[in-house]
């Protein structure tokens, strides 16, 4: 499948190509180009000559533009499902309802730019202005890079397409290079409803060849990324050269805390939502289990029990819960990890055993919480890593000893023992008596620490991908 530059399918200038696999089946399923710097150039050179005319259409032409690309979307729902599903080992029920994101995520967007208005600052306000108004208008930021992570490209797509063409961007997307199909259909679609050539565009590659060739670009105005804190931080580096506007959503290590008043058989639930879900592959999942001593036999019997239900095997499979990892390396990464937990101490009671990129759901307890895994070594894969604690005080001692600090949540019966817990958790995000595992299209959702900077959702992109521009009207009332 070949890219899409200034509206017309394009292969790499060098004719490199990566190959996409299907991590369930190991078969090949299409191949892609490795673009180069040379494409890189190109595309941001169009999409800077694009940018002015798109920001002068009126934002409910915007609007209708993108209904006719949902309804393009719904029609082509079926194709874009089974492509997701196969690239990624994503079980095709989650993937039917991540292709369904996309109508709930531009709507909320395109929603919410209808009212994007300025402020007025009053005259008298402040001493000597009288008799001048002031007020604020906002602006886009001009040329944008959307770099987009394995684990949800479509849900990612949404937060971070919809939101810069909106606020009048053009946006070059950089999908990820194990599985970017989904996403070179999506951007043709949103071509056949109508979007000008240049406005956005998607070029496939390596990170370190494609991505850092965009991150890089001195046109390049904002950036915003998804993706793992080493990663991140390389693009912070490299935006700053040039003055971009960067916004990172990175790693997380999320603490599930368990507290003695529990309720124990809600917790379980809520572990196969927040912990199984994309085989674990989940930045916002809940990966640290901190629960007290005196509820882990329940806890771990009841795990255990709830994860024998599960079903595992073919992602295309109507019936299969827990797919394949994205990459038979990330699965092996995933077994390191586990045998580095119990090199440390820890005790798989449950699983524990792979199969190709497959991987059983896990269960390892009585991990130490001078333990890798229970600071900052991030399992991405179906692992419930249980770290045993003696009360509310040492729980919030073990989440917050890790660098990283996107989201957390507290499990007890006292409210006011919860809100005290989510003041103290040094996160972006807290729950009650639910999985971390939370992220709504309306929320602001972003990390503290090493979890990344700047916030993504309907409240709050629009702030990251546009530029506020006062304008004075002097002695006006004079």
């Amino acid at each position: 499948m070949q890219n899409i530059i200034n509206g017309k399918w394009i292969d790499a200038s060098d004719k490199t190509v990566l190959t996409i696999i299907n991590p369930y089946t190991n078969r090949k399923i299409d191949t892609v180009p490795n673009m180069t710097k040379k494409d890189v150039k190109k595309a941001v050179e169009y999409a800077k000559k694009a940018q002015k005319p798109w920001q002068e259409v009126p934002v409910h032409q915007k609007v209708k533009i993108l209904q006719k690309f949902l309804d393009l979307v719904d029609e082509n729902k079926d194709d874009l499902a089974k492509t997701l599903s196969q690239e990624t080992g994503k079980p095709i029920t989650q993937a039917y309802a991540e292709i369904a994101n996309v109508r709930i995520g531009f709507e909320a967007f395109m929603e919410k730019s209808k009212h994007l208005y300025g402020n007025v600052i009053p005259a008298g306000t402040e001493a000597g202005q009288e008799n001048t108004i002031q007020f604020t208008v906002r602006e886009p930021l001009g040329v944008m890079v959307a770099i987009i992570p394995f684990n949800f490209p479509c849900d990612l797509f949404d937060q971070k397409v919809a939101p810069a063409i909106l606020s009048g961007n053009t946006i070059i997307v950089k999908p990820p290079h194990q599985n970017p199909l989904t996403l070179i259909k999506l951007t043709w679609l949103l071509h056949e409803a109508g979007l000008p050539k240049g406005v956005v565009q998607v070029l496939t590659g390596e990170g370190n060849k494609t991505g850092t060739a965009l991150s890089t670009h001195p046109d390049v105005h904002g950036i915003t990324f998804t993706g793992s804190t080493a990663v991140g931080r390389s693009i912070y580096v490299s935006g700053a050269k040039n003055l971009a506007h960067v916004s990172l959503e990175l790693g997380g290590n999320d603490a599930f805390i368990v507290l003695k008043d529990a309720d124990i058989d809600l917790a379980v639930e809520e572990m196969v939502w927040g912990r199984m879900y994309n085989t674990g592959q989940v930045c916002c999942a809940s990966k640290r289990f901190i629960v007290d001593k005196t509820v882990l036999k329940e806890f771990e019997q009841k795990a255990c029990e709830r994860l024998s239900k599960l079903v595992v095997g073919n992602p295309a499979d109507k019936k299969t819960d827990i797919g394949a990892l994205v990459t038979l390396s990330a699965c092996e990464k995933v077994q390191a990890q586990i045998q580095n937990a119990v090199n440390q101490g820890g005790k798989v009671i449950y699983g524990g055993r792979a199969n190709g990129a497959v991987i059983e759901p896990t269960i390892i307890t009585n991990i130490p919480k001078t333990a890798d895994v229970a600071n900052d070594d991030e399992i991405f894969g179906p692992v419930v890593s249980i770290i045993p604690c003696e009360n509310e005080n040492e729980a919030v001692e073990i989440a917050n000893q890790s660098n990283y600090g996107l989201c957390g949540c507290v499990f007890t019966k006292d409210m006011n023992k919860a809100f005290k817990i989510c003041a103290q958790l040094q996160c972006g995000g807290t729950v009650i008596n639910g999985a971390s595992f939370h992220r709504s299209f309306e929320m602001p959702f972003g990390g503290y620490k090493f979890s990344g900077i700047g916030t993504e959702g309907v409240m709050s992109t629009f702030d990251e991908v546009t530029k506020t521009k006062t304008i004075t009207l002097k002695n006006i009332l004079k």
